[in-house]
């Protein structure tokens, strides 16, 4: 099935249930599906191919899209979306998410960049629009870790809130249903959370096995905000500059390796049945059918053991694999200050 076929959408044979994937309800008493497909694929995929994953991922089931603009697919997306809403499924019953990009943190520019995103993927709404990055340091598509933006600048809490304001503008105005944050530390959260008239409903941040971040998942859940997970399974594909020789592999764990033999299913399943059950949603990208319905195979049937769950929370590496170096801002920096490492924001 690809987004130009003729035939109208449908519901596969082998998929998953939209009612048996578990929810999550968020502070407002909405619910979001448990598990999403993200759709970066912008640097090995184009963007009819991920359309196409989108469209074949909600036929087996998925009903979670997280988008971007930056990953430049938007509007290939929206005609997925179409198709889907026209083969019978509810726009309510969707749950899309996309995000600001860096060089649209101006006041004059969330709106109408928000607008865009609607415009591209053909929607009245979304339910959740995020602050992709808490820097407005923008960067072009494929720089290596050491370029830097001319007019690159540290977190600035006072520019950051008058993005924010407008983003309660957009729940105001009704083209956004939530807003959130990515990419946020707890020094960061705390001034958003005392600022905020509108809190985030959810932090999209790193999560997989060999890296749990334990104190920014209990922050962020003790305040309300519901974490979402990128690279839930140590993101195998992700772009040649965010590798570093000390990178560790989940799936190669002999943890998630042996829990994997036992349960006769795939590491990447084990990865994303430990991120539903510990209580974040994971967000994985693939295009091959097999690896997306397999993920969304694995939230649905056995579920890990507490013994299981206890074995993969001792397999925590503090391994980050998107370190961010590009949104730095001064010269000779080192990437831990994208993240406030001692509890402080770094300038």
């Amino acid at each position: 099935m690809t987004i130009h076929d003729e035939a109208p959408f449908a519901m596969a044979d082998d998929g998953v249930d939209p009612q048996d994937v578990p929810q999550r309800t968020l502070s407002t008493g909405a619910t979001m599906p448990a598990i999403g497909l993200g759709t970066f694929g912008s640097d090995h995929a184009s963007p009819a191919i991920v359309a196409d994953a989108v469209l074949g991922a909600a036929a087996v089931g998925y009903r979670h899209f997280d988008c971007a603009a930056v990953y430049a697919n938007e509007k290939s997306i929206g005609v997925a979306l179409q198709k889907i809403m026209a083969g019978g499924i509810a726009r309510e019953e969707l749950w899309v998410t996309s995000k600001l990009w860096n060089d649209k943190h101006a006041e004059e520019d969330v709106i109408p960049t928000c607008k865009k995103t609607l415009a591209d993927l053909q929607l009245d709404y979304l339910d959740m629009y995020l602050i992709h990055w808490p820097f407005p340091n923008h960067h072009a598509p494929g720089v290596d870790v050491h370029a830097r933006s001319s007019d690159s600048q540290p977190y600035i809490h006072e520019n950051y809130m008058k993005s924010w304001r407008q983003m309660e503008k957009l729940v105001e105005m009704g083209l956004v249903r939530h807003i959130g944050t990515s990419n946020m530390t707890i020094p960061k959260l705390e001034l958003l959370l005392r600022d905020a008239a509108i809190k985030p409903a959810t932090n999209q941040m790193e999560l997989h096995p060999h890296f749990q971040q334990p104190e920014l998942f209990e922050f962020v859940r003790a305040n309300g905000i519901e974490p979402v997970g990128y690279s839930p399974i140590g993101s195998p594909n992700r772009p040649e500059r965010d590798r570093t020789p000390e990178d560790t592999v989940d799936m190669e764990d002999p943890v998630i390796v042996n829990i994997a033999d036992r349960l006769g299913v795939h590491p990447a399943s084990v990865c994303i049945k430990w991120a539903v059950q510990r209580g974040q949603t994971p967000i994985p990208f693939s295009t091959k059918r097999r690896n997306y319905l397999s993920n969304l195979q694995s939230v649905v049937s056995e579920p890990l053991t507490a013994e299981d769950m206890q074995a993969i929370a001792g397999i925590d590496k503090n391994n980050r694999l998107i370190k961010g170096q590009v949104f730095l801002w001064k010269e000779n920096q080192d990437w831990q200050d994208l993240w406030d490492m001692h509890g402080e924001i770094v300038q």
